[in-house]
């Protein structure tokens, strides 16, 4: 009896030649995307922009209304972990403050106040709540006050501007002859004092004085030029007067 030999064809092993050429493009492609995304830019407010309308429409509510956007880990997100840190500066900052109205100043609840925004945080002390009338000495029951927000700043790495205001009354006693030396007088004295109590450093702050020419109320209302008399710590930029 004669064998028939099976001339089927049988499977090669490993796999197929063109594998090789398609994982060498897959590569190519991947190191390609990877590029692209290394030297592309992000308009981080108008994503978060986008991502706060998302929030509203998808009927998300917190109790403090925010735009920040989920943060990464990465080095790409590099940037964003600075944000988590200045959120926590934030809070921190609103914490002592709160802390200490509630303990040591509650007569100055009305006159010392902080704005918190994505980019800005501004601590107002309004009134008589930091100096006396005509005055560049530090009230000392201010002093633990502005001790504790100190500590806090210290662990930020935002530039710090220490503005002084007043109202438009002509000063007429001491040594300082006009509002406006009198605003920049007691900017220096409390940036001094933030440094003498912190490890701040000195880079990071600067004080300008502003008189009785940033208004924030009316000067023809007590409680007008009493807000209008005042010293702000700023956390970022100058806030944006256009009056």
């Amino acid at each position: 009896m004669a064998w028939i030999e099976d001339e089927t064809p049988k499977p090669s092993t490993g796999a197929p030649a063109w594998m090789v050429t398609f994982g060498d493009m897959m590569s190519l492609l991947l190191c390609f995307f990877i590029l692209l995304l290394s030297f592309s830019e992000m308009d981080r407010q108008k994503y978060k922009q986008v991502a706060g309308s998302l929030e509203k429409a998808f009927g998300v509510k917190r109790a403090t209304q925010i735009m920040d956007i989920p943060k990464g880990m990465t080095i790409i997100t590099q940037n964003f972990d600075q944000e988590i840190i200045e959120a926590r500066i934030r809070e921190d900052l609103s914490k002592e403050i709160d802390d200490q109205l509630a303990n040591n100043l509650e007569e100055f609840k009305d006159q010392i106040t902080m704005e918190s925004s994505e980019n800005q945080v501004v601590i107002r002390m309004m009134g008589e709540s930091t100096f006396d009338s005509g005055s560049v000495e530090i009230r000392d029951k201010l002093k633990p006050l502005l001790i504790n927000v100190a500590k806090v700043l210290e662990q930020d790495k935002n530039n710090i501007i220490i503005a002084g205001h007043t109202d438009d009354v002509p000063v007429r006693t001491g040594p300082y002859r006009s509002n406006l030396r009198l605003s920049i007088a007691r900017a220096a004295v409390v940036a001094e004092f933030l440094l003498a109590n912190s490890t701040i450093d000195p880079k990071r702050i600067a004080t300008m004085g502003f008189g009785e020419f940033r208004p924030i109320g009316s000067n023809r209302t007590e409680r007008g030029r009493e807000m209008n008399r005042r010293v702000e710590i700023i956390l970022g930029g100058l806030p944006d007067f256009k009056r």
